[in-house]
C-alpha cells in the first residue's frame, strides 16, 4: 500500500480552528448542544477541520505538481484559506464551501486509489467512485460523524449509552432518510404547487417537527395545563424584586416547579419540621443573570424567597444544605448535622418529604424565577397521575442508591406534576 502524509500531519490554520471552535459556546440556535448538553461534546468546527485534513494530501506528497517548497507552501496556505472558511458556524450550511472541500477531499482520494490500484484488494479497498465509510465506536455527542457526513463520508456511530444513541440517531441517521421529500403534516400538504424539489437537506423533516411539535406541546397543555397555572405578578411582589417591574399586572406561564427532599429535623426543638436536603440554592449562575433561592427562619418555621443577582456569600448559596460529599446535610433551622444514616432511616419510615423551592415561569427574554406560593403548592399536591412507572428499581447497592431510602419504585422518583406529565406524554 502507497502511503501519503496528510495535511494534518504537517501544519493546521489553529489559530482559526481555535477561534471558530470557542465562538460555538454562545451559538444556540441550530447548533446540536441544543439537542442535549452532552459531556465533552467536541467543537463540530474542530470536527470539521480534523476530518477535512485527515482525508486531504500534504502538497508535499505531490512533487509532480508541486516540484518546490515554495510551492508547495503557496498550495498548502490554500488550503488553509480553505480550512478557515470551513470552520465558520456561517458556513456550516454553505453548500459553495463545503462542495470545495468535499472536492478536495476526493481528489486525495482519487489519487490514492490509482496509487493502489495494483492492491490485492483495490476493488474493496480503493474504489475511486466511492469515499471510505467514517466508523465512530464511542460517537457520545456525535460530533465527528455527523461532520463526516457533512463532508460526504458515509457515517456510522455507536455508544453505549442509549443517550448518546438517540442523539446520533436525530443528527445522522433520521434526517439523511428525508433528505430533499417535502413534509407530510396536513398544513403543507393544503399548499398546492409546492413539491419535494423545494424542500432541500431535511427541511421537510424540520417542517414536520415543528408542526407535531407545536400539536404535542397543544395536546399537553389542553390535559395537564391545569396543574401549570399562570401565575400573575403584583406590585407587592415587585417591590423587592425590581427585575419583575415590567411583568406588573401580567400572568406568566409556569414551566417548572423545583423542588427539595425534606427529612425531619434531628434537633428535639425543631423535630415537627421537615427541613430541606438542597445540594444548592442557586438558580441561575450565568454571569449577569444570578439568581437563587434565599430561606427565611421564621420562629420554628422557614419560608423559601428568590433573589437575584449574586449572593453575598456565593459558597454558601452553592452548598444549600450539603455539607460534604454524599448524603450529608444540614438541618436549616439549627444547622445540626444529618448524616447519611439518619436521612436512610427516615427515609425507611416513611417521613421523607418533598417542599417547593421555587417556581420558574416564561419571561420576555428568558426564565423568571419566583418563590413558592401556597396556592401553587396547593395546586402541585392536588395532582394525581392516572399511570405511573411502577418497576422496581434494581437493588444494586453498588449503583442504585435510591433503595437505601425507600425510593424503591421509579415512580417514587417523581413529585406528582412530573408524574402526570409523564403520564400524558407517554
Amino acid at each position: 500500500m502507497v502511503y501519503k502524509k496528510k495535511l494534518i500531519e504537517v501544519a493546521l490554520p489553529l489559530k482559526a480552528i481555535n477561534e471558530a471552535s470557542a465562538r460555538e459556546k454562545s451559538i444556540r440556535h441550530g447548533h446540536p448542544s441544543t439537542l442535549h448538553l452532552w459531556w465533552a461534546r467536541r467543537p463540530l468546527a474542530a470536527a470539521r477541520a480534523v476530518i477535512f485534513s485527515q482525508m486531504v494530501d500534504d502538497p508535499s506528497e505531490h512533487p509532480e505538481k508541486f516540484p518546490t517548497e515554495e510551492g508547495q507552501e503557496q498550495e498548502r496556505q490554500r488550503l488553509f484559506r480553505l480550512i478557515e472558511e470551513l470552520v465558520l458556524w456561517e458556513n456550516t450550511t454553505n453548500e459553495k464551501v463545503l462542495n470545495q472541500a468535499r472536492e478536495e477531499i476526493w481528489k486525495s482520494w482519487r489519487a490514492t486509489c490509482e496509487e493502489n490500484k495494483n492492491h490485492p484488494q483495490a476493488t474493496e479497498l480503493f474504489n475511486p467512485d466511492k469515499l471510505p465509510a467514517f466508523h465512530d465506536p464511542f460517537a457520545g455527542g456525535g460530533a465527528l460523524p455527523l461532520e463526516a457526513q457533512r463532508l460526504g463520508l458515509e457515517s456510522y456511530a455507536s455508544d453505549l449509552n442509549p443517550v448518546a444513541v438517540l442523539i446520533n440517531k436525530a443528527m445522522i441517521e433520521i434526517p439523511p432518510k428525508f433528505a430533499g421529500k417535502k413534509p407530510v403534516n396536513p398544513e403543507s400538504r393544503k399548499q398546492k404547487g409546492i413539491t419535494a424539489s423545494c424542500w432541500k437537506g431535511a427541511q421537510g423533516l424540520a417542517e414536520d417537527v415543528l408542526y407535531y411539535g407545536k400539536w404535542m406541546r397543544d395536546e399537553a397543555e389542553k390535559r395537564i395545563g391545569h396543574l401549570y397555572p399562570k401565575i400573575e405578578i403584583t406590585e407587592d411582589m415587585a417591590q423587592e424584586r425590581p427585575d419583575l417591574k415590567p411583568y406588573i399586572g401580567h400572568k406568566l406561564t409556569v414551566i417548572a416547579w423545583l423542588w427539595a427532599r425534606t427529612v425531619k429535623s434531628p434537633n428535639p426543638a425543631f423535630a415537627k419540621v421537615d427541613v430541606p436536603l438542597a445540594s444548592t440554592f442557586m438558580l441561575s449562575t450565568k454571569a449577569g443573570k444570578e439568581a437563587y433561592v434565599d430561606p427565611v427562619i421564621e420562629g420554628d418555621s422557614y419560608r423559601f424567597t428568590v433573589k437575584v443577582g449574586k449572593p453575598k456569600d456565593m459558597e454558601v448559596a452553592k452548598n444549600g444544605t450539603k455539607l460534604a460529599r454524599g448524603a450529608n446535610f444540614k438541618c436549616i433551622m439549627s444547622e445540626t448535622p444529618l448524616k447519611p444514616e439518619y436521612i436512610k432511616a427516615e427515609g425507611m419510615a416513611g417521613r421523607m418529604g418533598a417542599r417547593m423551592m421555587a417556581i420558574v415561569a416564561e419571561g420576555k427574554h428568558g426564565r423568571v424565577y419566583l418563590p413558592p406560593t401556597p396556592k401553587m403548592e396547593v395546586i402541585a399536591h392536588q395532582a394525581q397521575p392516572t399511570w405511573e412507572p411502577n418497576v422496581e428499581i434494581p437493588p444494586d447497592r453498588r449503583s442504585m442508591f435510591t433503595p437505601l431510602y425507600d425510593l424503591t419504585h421509579f415512580n417514587h422518583l417523581f413529585t406528582p406534576p412530573p408524574a402526570s406529565c409523564s403520564d400524558n406524554v407517554l
